[in-house]
């Protein structure tokens, strides 16, 4: 994902003079074709995240469209406030883009974790939220970013993420595509979970599960005419996110339910637990620990429609 981000990003900057790109002391060498395309356009700002927001802000006001980037929690956690006064409060088109988010960090522990941002950041006014699946949605996502006239926060995996897609898709705020069909449950999967809601989509065929699978791309604003559909077609719909289960895109939809009538389909949220990890680990046992992988999602379908694992056998 990120290689196709520096790609994307210096494809857009040698297109409009106005982009502006931000590093958090990161990805030095990722871009160099960017500093050799437009070298007065990239700033190192150092291990100095609240500084670098307020920078973006800053040139946002004075006419250009600043992308601040490095890993997701220096790129929100730390500089909260920053994003709430100097972005959002101003309506600036400032394209905040986290690497590393979710579980993708897992192995350097609790510290480089991102299982809040999105509820941090879909609470502030203005803010648009984005998280692209694979490398093709992230050219997307960019390209959709540039075209936008405010804030957006946009989470990324780390690197060598499955292509799903095989062309750079159209991207709208408040979209969703549809990457497998469906009869009986739907996934809506929050970025990187992508793959693994195919897998398990695949997995629940074998036992007579048909399941429908969705990039949820945008969770801010969310697609709500996809959502009316799914709410009243399916018998159970879930959201998959390596994002807490509290506040999250699941969240955003249970809010958006409790607002509206009464809906056929029974709404389940597959995310992190509740607590932090003390395991340096890699990412596949955090997401394992909890119940993120294949069978964590699978069993997650199989309650959602009322089966046990032994009625499914």
């Amino acid at each position: 994902m990120r290689n196709a981000f520096a790609d994307e990003v210096t494809k857009l900057a040698v297109e409009d003079r106005r982009l502006v790109m931000l590093s958090g002391d990161i990805g030095n060498r990722l871009f160099d074709d960017f500093k050799a395309k437009a070298p007065e356009r990239f700033i190192n700002c150092g291990i100095a995240e609240a500084n670098m927001m307020s920078m973006a802000g800053g040139m946002a006001l004075a006419g250009l469209k600043p992308v601040a980037y490095t890993i997701t929690p220096f790129v929100t956690t730390r500089c909260l406030e920053q994003i709430r006064v100097d972005v959002c409060y101003h309506n600036v088109p400032v394209t905040i883009v986290g690497v590393g988010s979710g579980l993708s960090y897992a192995s350097l522990g609790a510290t480089h974790q991102s299982c809040e941002d999105i509820a941090f950041l879909r609470a502030l006014p203005n803010m648009t939220v984005l998280a692209p699946a694979d490398p093709f949605e992230v050219r997307g996502a960019l390209r959709l970013a540039m075209a936008h006239d405010g804030p957006l926060y946009m989470r990324l995996g780390k690197k060598g993420e499955k292509k799903i897609h095989t062309a750079t898709p159209e991207m709208k705020p408040g979209g969703s595509i549809t990457v497998r069909e469906g009869r009986d449950a739907c996934l809506l999967s929050v970025g990187v979970m992508l793959p693994s809601c195919i897998e398990a989509a695949e997995r629940l065929a074998g036992s007579g599960i048909s399941t429908q699978v969705v990039s949820l791309y945008s969770i801010k604003p969310l697609d709500t005419a996809m959502l009316d559909q799914a709410f009243e077609r399916y018998a159970a719909v879930l959201t998959v996110e390596e994002h807490s289960r509290i506040g999250g895109a699941g969240g955003a939809i249970a809010e958006w339910l409790s607002d509206g009538p009464p809906r056929r389909a029974r709404f389940g949220r597959v995310g992190t637990q509740d607590h932090f990890m003390h395991e340096n680990a890699h990412t596949e046992y955090a997401r394992q620990h909890h119940g993120l992988d294949v069978e964590g999602i699978v069993a997650s379908v199989r309650r959602a429609l009322g089966q046990t694992a032994a009625a499914a056998q």
